[in-house]
């Protein structure tokens, strides 16, 4: 029992936060009843999908702040933006790759806020040779193979899409047009609030166990980049009509230019956001 109510504080507090500070979901304990089981779980893919689901709660107008593991979710922008690393301190190869980062000072009034314009303006303004497309080598899918799996994430009754495919840059390969990803038999979003429901089909539960039919033929889908930031050239149409080239209202701080058609962007401003 005291070793089941350790990791229920411990998995509540790093991997599934929440934001209600002192309380812990109660579905965490569902998987720390038989303590024979617990590397059965995928605990990795679980708390990717929990964040991608609170990504997603956080883009709501109702929502306020984030929660779910930010310390991933930080540790994959140093590894692949340097614009926004912080100091690093030397670490042996075994140690934790995210424990090297220096936490930033956090800052307050003015000081925030000028630093939140600047981010903006940084993220703006990145170019194709500002990211680290390879941070773990090009050869990291062949020491962890589920880093190609395709298909649904899950943690309880959260279930989120996974597609290596959109950012097979990651990987050392040509960025092409991924296929359409698994969607949700249905959803609901609530008009107000900032939390929304989706519901999958029984059948996705089976997919993580079938790896071999879920594993993305790396060889079979790209052919492998010249250029770190290699694309097709179509994918620049394809990219441009499902996100937002810019951060910063064209209103907002200093004037700046419309934003620019299809045919006048440049490369270098695409980028696909991929953990």
């Amino acid at each position: 029992m005291e070793v089941q109510c350790y990791l229920f504080v411990l998995l509540g507090s790093t991997l599934f936060v929440d934001k209600s500070r002192d309380r812990l979901r109660p579905a965490i304990n569902l998987f720390l009843k038989d303590h024979r089981r617990l590397t059965d779980y995928a605990w990795g893919a679980g708390a990717l999908a929990y964040l991608y689901r609170q990504l997603g709660v956080a883009t709501r107008a109702g929502s306020k702040g984030l929660c779910g593991c930010l310390t991933l979710l930080q540790a994959w922008i140093y590894e692949y933006f340097p614009l926004f690393r912080p100091s690093q301190l030397p670490q042996s190869p075994d140690a934790p790759r995210a424990s090297s980062w220096i936490s930033p000072r956090l800052p307050s009034g003015d000081e925030a806020r000028q630093r939140l314009a600047r981010y903006r303006q940084l993220l703006d303004e990145l170019s194709a040779d500002d990211v680290t497309w390879t941070p773990y080598g090009r050869d990291g899918h062949t020491d962890i193979p589920r880093s190609l799996y395709t298909g649904p994430i899950r943690f309880s009754d959260i279930a989120e899409g996974y597609d290596p495919a959109r950012c097979l840059r990651q990987f050392g390969y040509r960025q092409i047009i991924p296929r359409a990803m698994t969607v949700p038999h249905d959803q609901y979003r609530p008009a107000s609030g900032s939390s929304y429901i989706v519901f999958w089909d029984p059948w996705v539960n089976q997919l993580w166990d079938n790896v071999a039919a879920r594993r993305l033929d790396l060889d079979f889908a790209s052919r492998p980049c010249e250029q770190p930031s290699e694309i097709v050239e179509e994918y620049v149409d394809w990219f441009l009509t499902r996100s937002h080239p810019r951060i910063t209202h064209p209103t907002d701080g200093e004037p700046q230019p419309r934003p620019l058609l299809v045919h006048q962007v440049s490369y270098d401003f695409l980028l696909l956001f991929q953990i």
